[in-house]
């Protein structure tokens, strides 16, 4: 099976934080591997560089080529992001970490978001089930959803929203007119991200 692969955006010498951006993606069939060339993934490429100029030489940003596309039984991209939370980090010590994820990738970054090293995660028009569930307080959350989406459906991350337990400090934006690639309304997706991003891991 392929394995996942760190893409740095950003390694300063002496970063505060740590940021891992996280693709969407749906399965092409059973372990079929993740091209960098690949639509899901090229969409995430402007969001980790946004985050990268926000956070200037204080945050390190990393994205994630997952192992496979899409989810199944045995590997899912949940697996492939707490890989990715560990070798940062290795590479740069013990710092707070942020996912930010899309679709599917920002279903990832939700459940994920449970590890301790874990500061805060966004998630972009995540792509959730009902029988979805995690326990993150004490971390920031920011969903965002365009209200045109016809591919992960803006009340089920809604309903995601309202199971979080209290304790989690969570903010949801919608996107008027903004659908599930991004494209348009896309500065807005960034830019929360961003903002949100560095608020938290730099204060």
């Amino acid at each position: 099976m392929p394995s996942p692969r760190l893409i740095p955006v950003r390694t300063p010498a002496s970063p505060e934080g740590v940021v891992v951006v996280l693709h969407g993606g749906a399965s092409r069939g059973e372990q079929v591997g993740v091209s960098p060339a690949q639509l899901s993934v090229l969409r995430m490429v402007p969001v980790a560089r946004r985050i990268a100029r926000a956070g200037r030489s204080r945050l390190a940003v990393h994205r994630l080529l997952n192992s496979h596309r899409g989810w199944d039984t045995t590997t899912t991209p949940v697996t492939d992001a707490r890989w990715a939370i560990e070798q940062v980090r290795d590479r740069h010590g013990d710092l707070p970490v942020a996912l930010v994820g899309h679709s599917l990738g920002g279903r990832a970054a939700l459940l994920a978001g449970d590890d301790p090293h874990v500061r805060c995660v966004v998630a972009l028009n995540p792509w959730v089930l009902p029988s979805d569930r995690v326990d993150l307080r004490g971390r920031r959350v920011l969903v965002v959803h365009g209200t045109d989406d016809r591919i992960a459906s803006p009340a089920r991350s809604a309903d995601f929203v309202r199971r979080l337990p209290s304790g989690t400090e969570v903010e949801q934006v919608s996107i008027e007119g903004g659908k599930h690639a991004m494209l348009r309304h896309g500065r807005a997706f960034e830019e929360w991200a961003a903002d949100f991003v560095v608020s938290t891991l730099l204060g």
